[in-house]
């Protein structure tokens, strides 16, 4: 009998594109060190918390909601592949917006046409978290957090394709100060302090192969 030879083709999928809309979740991870608890100790922690950045329509620099997608605990791999729990942060309220070089003000000029598009080369990020219950006998938790990062931001002109490097996590501390000698008027000093490192990654398909005929 005659033999039929079967073929086979790979269909390549394109690969996705990381964006900063609802399209894409992106995965923070929070490097905590020395936050403030409830009983006055600092303490260091991981966290994750899965975003989308959307975009609010009409504004200029790009700007909107940072979006939290998933809040509860789940399972996962570590390195060796012990099953761990992943430890989720809870946001209150988020923003983040696009911001030209502040040593190089002359980006702006694109607005008059003197370039054809803006370059952004960072994402100022902020976020606010609720009291997260730390384990253990102490019955401490992790005070409420107002986080700040300047993120370096890439955008492939071509695919569209977005890039946001890790960046160093601030909270900023208030200190009340008198405004004159008598005390009669007061101002708040912000002073922002380092308590960590952020990195962030998009959540894609596992394999760009679509199927094999």
């Amino acid at each position: 009998l005659p033999c039929t030879a079967v073929s086979s083709t790979v269909v390549e999928m394109a690969k996705p594109v990381a964006t900063l809309s609802e399209d894409t979740t992106w995965r923070l991870r929070f490097a905590l060190n020395g936050v403030p608890t409830k009983n006055g100790r600092k303490v260091g922690e991981l966290f994750n918390v899965d975003v989308q950045f959307v975009e609010e329509e009409g504004y200029e620099p790009p700007q909107g909601e940072i979006k939290q997608i998933n809040a509860e605990p789940v399972g996962g791999d570590n390195e060796e592949g012990t099953n761990i729990n992943i430890q989720y942060l809870n946001l209150t309220k988020g923003r983040w917006q696009l911001s030209e070089d502040p040593e190089d003000r002359k980006d702006g000029l694109w607005i008059w046409g003197l370039f054809k598009e803006p370059q952004y080369p960072f994402m100022l990020f902020q976020i606010e978290t609720s009291e997260y219950t730390l384990a253990g006998p102490e019955n401490d938790a992790i005070l409420p957090l107002n986080l700040y990062a300047q993120i370096n931001h890439k955008r492939d002109k071509d695919t569209g394709n977005v890039e946001l490097d890790a960046a160093v996590l601030n909270i900023r501390e208030i200190e009340t100060m008198k405004a004159d000698p008598f005390g009669a008027a007061k101002i708040d000093i912000y002073d922002e302090v380092k308590v960590g490192q952020l990195s962030l990654r998009p959540l894609q398909p596992v394999s760009n192969v679509g199927a094999v005929l």
